[in-house]
Parts: C-alpha cells; structure tokens; sequence
C-alpha cells in the first residue's frame, strides 16, 4: 500500500513543488486566468475524455449498485449539514463584535462570506481526487471497487460541480446581491458537467484517432496544471494562519465524516466488508483541486482551499490503516 500511496502521491508533489518554485517568476494575472481557463477548458475537457473511456460503457452494462449511489448522495448531503453546522459554531464562537474585550487574534480569525464558502467546499464538496481510486484496488475487492467507482462519478457530479457551484455561486456574492436564479443560472451553466453529459452520451461514437488521443492526453495535462494551481497559491500565502483554520475541514472531511458513513451504513443499511470499507474509503479521501478551481472561478477564499488540500492529503497517512482496522 505504501508503494501504491506514493505512485498517487508523485504528480501531486511533483508539480505542486514546480508551482513553489515559479510562482515568483509568473505575472500576477497568472494564477487568474490558470484557474479559470481549468473551470471553462480544462476540467470539460477532462471530464469530456473520461466519460468516453471504456470504463463507463462498462458501467452501463452491469447491475449499477443503487444503494451505493444512495450512499454517496447520503454523504455528500451529510457531510454539508456536518460542515454546516461546525461554521455555525465556529462563527459564534468567534463572534466579537458584542465582546470587545476578548483577544483581538479572534476577529481576525472571524470568516467572511467567502471564507465560508471555501470551508464548506474543503470540508464536504471538493472532489475526491484519484487516490481513492488508486489505492481501493488493493484493499478491497473486484464488486466493492464497483462501489468505489461508482462513488467517485456520483460524487463529482453532485459535489463540486452540483453542490459545489450552488454553494460557491452564493457565498461569492453579498447578502444584498443574491438571488436564487443567480444561483440556478450558474449550475446550470456548469461547464464541465455538461462535459460529462455530452461524453456519456457519446460514448459509442467513434471520432477521429487525433482527436480521441488529444482527449484522453488532456487528462494528464489537467491534472498536472491544477496541481501547478495549488503549488502557486500555496507559495502566495503571506501567513500560516490558513493551515491552522484549515485542520478544521481537514479533519471534518479525512476524519469525521467516514467515520459518521462506516457508523451509519453499519447501523441502519447492515452493510459490512469490503463494501463498507469502499465506501469509507471514498468518503475519507482528502479534497482535490476542484475545490481550488471553484475557488478561483468564484473569487472565494483561495488560501484556506489550498491549505485544506495539503492538510488533508497529509492526514489522510495517518487515518487510512485507522480506517483499514475499524471498517475492513
């Protein structure tokens, strides 16, 4: 497992550290337009050659397990109210407008509008990324990865690019600004699930070899300039007050949340082995570079999503055989 971890972990070290050790030679404008060329281009393409791959015609010709799509919609919309929740808390507990005399530390600490939109994308939006789906293989068997699949395509498409968007749409703007169909108009403008959509539904049309090959090498592309995205964002950060806020997410979505699926999956569906673990595993995997895209494209809280990413990546080491021991 730990030779498996550090295959997954190697683009990710890779270019993040490229993206520290650049980002002082890039125009300031770079970063911008990284991010929000990724959300219009990058991503749909991405996603686009994914859903052409064999591996979602495969999908379709087997017995989709339902229930563990249930899970997944389960855990997105848990991990929300759970995230929710611990703001509200956390808002109140550094609520000193009333209290002048506490530590002046604390109303610096207090989140804005978009702050909070980036601490519910870290904890319980943000995509699940490729490790789950690099290390479930070895943990667990041929039908549970089934389940593990099928969390990762449900996921995203509720998650960041569902959820995500409403989330992110409503946070980026004031109080006095919003209105639902602002919100409406932005999820159903989504580029990459339309992306997604478009590649499902073209699965079995053939294009030409030039094209087919640029899709599927777009991927590695994609993937490599987020990774550059976080490296830049993370060299950008005057302070290390963005890693002490982001243990919170961390924690909620590497943490508490899968233990709250393995708990409740047991209790009230009686689901045990390998199925269990997968969709454990699924839930505990650390936010990815989709959050930091929205982030970028939504004008939120660009430090606390990329600190979030690092910190939960790096707990994620010391939970999983936690993980492996309980719920296996």
């Amino acid at each position: 497992m730990a030779e498996t971890l550090f295959h997954a972990y190697t683009p990710l070290i890779l270019w993040i550290s490229l993206g520290l050790l650049i980002f002082r030679f890039l125009p300031q404008w770079f970063p911008r337009l990284l991010g929000r060329g990724l959300y219009w281009v990058g991503i749909p393409l991405e996603l686009l050659a994914l859903a052409r791959q064999g591996n979602q015609g495969e999908l379709t010709g087997v017995n989709i397990p339902i229930l563990a799509v249930i899970i997944t919609v389960g855990t997105v919309l848990l991990g929300l109210v759970v995230a929710l929740v611990v703001l509200w808390g956390c808002q109140q507990f550094l609520h000193v407008k009333s209290k002048p005399d506490l530590d002046e530390s604390l109303e610096r600490d207090r989140l804005d509008s978009k702050s909070q939109g980036s601490f519910l994308i870290a904890a319980a939006l943000g995509n699940t990324g490729f490790v789950g789906l690099a290390i479930a293989p070895f943990l667990i068997d041929s039908d549970a990865l089934n389940w593990a699949v099928i969390f990762s395509i449900t996921h995203n498409v509720i998650g960041p690019f569902g959820l995500g968007v409403l989330v992110a749409s409503y946070y980026s703007h004031s109080t006095q600004q919003n209105r639902w169909w602002m919100q409406l108009r932005d999820v159903l403008t989504v580029p990459p699930l339309w992306a997604f959509i478009i590649g499902t539904l073209t699965q079995k049309v053939q294009l030409p070899l030039l094209i087919e090959s640029g899709l599927q090498a777009s991927i590695n592309i994609v993937i490599a300039s987020a990774f550059l995205l976080i490296g830049i964002r993370l060299a950008q950060l005057q302070k290390w007050d963005s890693f002490r806020l982001a243990l919170i997410p961390a924690v909620l979505r590497v943490v508490i949340i899968p233990l709250l699926v393995g708990g409740l999956t047991t209790l009230l569906l009686g689901l045990s082995g390998d199925r269990r673990l997968a969709m454990v595993l699924m839930s505990g995997m650390p936010s990815a570079f989709c959050g930091l895209i929205l982030a970028e494209e939504y004008n939120l809280d660009r430090d606390l999503i990329a600190s979030s990413i690092m910190v939960s990546t790096l707990l994620l080491l010391l939970v999983l055989p936690v993980w492996i021991v309980i719920f296996d």
